[in-house]
């Protein structure tokens, strides 16, 4: 009595509005041992006579919280507690750490930082953030490490992992230290306190004939030799009280810089609840690493295998005694290993360090430097443009067997370059997206490749609203733009009534990924169609081979997924991908070997059965922010199954028939298309 009441209730919840394909199509015996098969998965997995079916929007769902946040490195990917493949997509928060008006913080308060998380999830559906903290403010006393200061920025970090952000916090540095560069200077600097540069007695700043801050690196001898001096340890002597007599210790520098580095971390890992500690994704140790100067006989790849990599094995050992042990360390090679400009690249990506392996992230940034020159590239970028660079990525976390993040990337929003802003930024999440052009993308869809993960530089909700004394000059008050070195990147300003808003096309930024795979993505893209000006960039047209799949999306935006199951099987978690505004659950369209359907019916599940394979929720700490979940019946999903589905916006609306017929399109393309069934 029991099985036959729950083979009607399975069979009801079969007939979803509009769902068509395998499931809904099949008729007699073979449907009915179907659906006696489902009726046995609910008694074995305890879902009849059990809970009711679980609410829609916002009740929490069974393979949300904790273990869905918690990620480690898994290889050449993050995975979460049900082992799926998880892709952190969003932001720095922020810039305005590098400033001194708010303290050293991203947020003037925590409210602030309540805001600025609630927009990013609501504008852009991010899931992660890495939020930059200041050795300057964290010890501004050599050997006192600021509590105060410590615990405003957990508070921040708390209200992000709040809104269902996860976090790495980052130790930024650029040119070392503001504290060498004096008030009236062209440039300034972040990150290393005032008493390591005094006690350095390092030159007065100058970087000669510099056109742009970044040829301070290279130039700036106060820079060099403070940046050296790090690296080496060098050992300071430092006072420790005021006034004529005080006294003085010795103190190696990146010593220091270790200590506060421990202390910080086991602060923040004893202030923050379990629960709240699972979304600290790891920890990002030192910011675009360079040597300074090299010494005799030493080169970019040497400095990287005898400097750089025991130093990340010396912080990864702090990370362990401050209770990081299961949060990976986001290492970063030599900041010139990637640049794409020949004269200024340098061999590197940590090439000597071996396999790295689940300890460690490989964590890189990018910029076009070509472009942000206004020299090297003339026009506007084009599609495929950052295939190579970010398949060198790939190729690199391959190699060191790690996951990689691009944790910044991105380009001016204002100056004589930022023309290009909004094909450059479509370009590098292309890239990030997959390692194939568009042109390329349909007919060799397994190159595809991994997806990546990355954060955007920045997300600044003060853009344009600073009151920043440049180096202390009270008359050099700044204001416009980052209020830093005349950037201006930050992706979110707020308006005249203080709401948060884009300041780049939403379509660009509020994208379509997958955030979790239940299993191994085999490819990925998603046709944004975002705008230059008035004209709307399409570098992934659907092939004329395909016409029903082409008038199904028409001039729409739409993303494709193509991915392999796990070992979990049935009972497996949900593949989820954030579904962007503009997306709405009545009119998307979803054709997958799952079934068909236009119109997401709201998730609900018996147990950890899904009622649809195909539906939408609200993503989590959000309360408009959506995902897409799909969920293979165990008679679909065996492991090493491929699965595929195409995500259209609902520009079109197309009939039942059409989402057949593109159905059997999209099934033929993937037969065809050399997927691997199994690892």
């Amino acid at each position: 009595m029991a099985m036959a009441t729950a083979a009607r209730g399975t069979r009801r919840r079969l007939r979803v509005r509009g769902l068509t394909g395998p499931l809904a199509r099949r008729r007699g015996p073979g449907r009915r041992s179907l659906l006696l098969g489902a009726a046995l998965a609910l008694l074995a997995a305890g879902a009849v006579g059990g809970p009711p079916a679980e609410a829609a929007d916002g009740a929490p769902l069974w393979f949300d919280g904790v273990v869905a946040t918690e990620i480690s490195a898994d290889g050449t990917r993050f995975t979460d507690g049900h082992g799926r493949e998880v892709v952190l997509r969003g932001f720095n928060v922020s810039g305005e750490t590098k400033l001194e008006e708010n303290g050293g913080l991203p947020f003037a308060s925590t409210a602030d930082a309540r805001t600025s998380a609630a927009a990013l999830r609501s504008l852009t559906g991010g899931n992660a953030v890495r939020f930059l903290l200041s050795w300057a403010h964290a010890e501004s006393e050599p050997g006192k490490v600021d509590t105060a200061y410590l615990d405003r920025a957990t508070e921040q970090i708390k209200a992000l992992l709040d809104a269902g952000l996860r976090v790495f916090p980052d130790f930024h540095q650029d040119l070392f230290s503001r504290h060498l560069f004096h008030k009236d200077s062209w440039y300034t600097g972040d990150g290393a306190p005032r008493w390591a540069v005094e006690a350095g007695g390092y030159p007065v700043e100058s970087c000669g004939i510099c056109v742009l801050w970044g040829q301070n690196i290279t130039q700036n001898q106060a820079v060099k030799n403070a940046t050296r001096d790090f690296w080496h340890n060098r050992v300071l002597t430092v006072t420790t009280g005021t006034g004529a007599g005080a006294p003085t210790r010795s103190v190696p520098v990146q010593d220091a810089f270790l200590d506060t580095a421990q202390r910080t971390m086991a602060h923040l890992a004893g202030r923050l609840t379990a629960d709240q500690f699972a979304g600290i994704v790891g920890f990002n140790p030192y910011n675009e690493p360079y040597a300074g100067e090299y010494t005799t006989g030493q080169n970019s790849r040497t400095w990287e295998r005898d400097m750089l990599v025991p130093f990340y094995e010396r912080f990864r050992a702090r990370m362990d005694l401050a209770g990081w042990r299961d949060k990976p360390l986001f290492a970063e090679p030599n900041m010139f290993w990637n640049a794409n400009l020949d004269l200024a690249r340098q061999e590197g990506g940590l090439l000597d360090a071996g396999v790295l392996g689940k300890r460690y992230v490989f964590n890189t940034h990018f910029y076009d430097q070509k472009a942000i020159s206004g020299v090297f590239m003339w026009g506007k970028a084009k599609d495929g443009q950052y295939s190579g660079d970010f398949g060198t990525v790939r190729d690199r976390a391959s190699a060191l067997n790690t996951p990689a993040i691009v944790s910044e990337f991105g380009h001016p929003l204002s100056g004589y370059t930022s023309d290009k802003a909004p094909t450059v930024d479509k370009a590098m999440y292309q890239a990030l997206d997959t390692r194939l052009p568009g042109a390329a993308w349909w007919t060799t869809p397994a190159r595809s490749g991994p997806v990546l993960s990355a954060t955007q530089w920045q997300w600044d909700i003060y853009s344009g609203r600073h009151r920043e004394a440049m180096n202390g000059n009270a008359g050099k008050v700044l204001t416009a733009g980052d209020a830093w070195n005349d950037e201006d990147l930050s992706a979110v300003a707020l308006d005249s009534s203080g709401r948060a808003v884009l300041r780049q096309d939403a379509r660009l930024l509020d994208r379509l990924y997958p955030g979790a795979v239940a299993g191994r993505t085999l490819a990925f893209s998603y046709e944004d169609r975002s705008r230059d000006g008035d004209t709307a960039l399409t570098w992934n047209s659907i092939p004329d081979t395909m016409p029903s799949t082409a008038r199904l999306v028409g001039g729409g935006r739409y993303g494709v997924l193509v991915w392999r199951s796990g070992s979990e099987g049935a009972g497996a978690a949900p593949t989820q991908l954030h579904l962007p505004s503009g997306f709405a659950p009545s009119s998307t369209t979803v054709v997958s070997d799952l079934g068909t359907v236009t119109g997401l019916p709201d998730y609900t599940a018996r147990g950890r059965a899904a009622d649809h394979p195909i539906a939408s929720a609200v993503e989590p700490g959000t309360t408009d922010a959506r995902r897409l979940l799909l969920s293979a019946p165990a008679a679909a999903d065996g492991a090493g199954a491929v699965h595929y589905a195409l995500v259209a916006d609902g520009s079109a609306a197309p009939t039942a028939e059409l989402r057949v017929a593109a159905q059997r399109e999209l099934a033929a393309w993937v037969a065809g298309a050399g997927f691997p069934a199994s690892p």
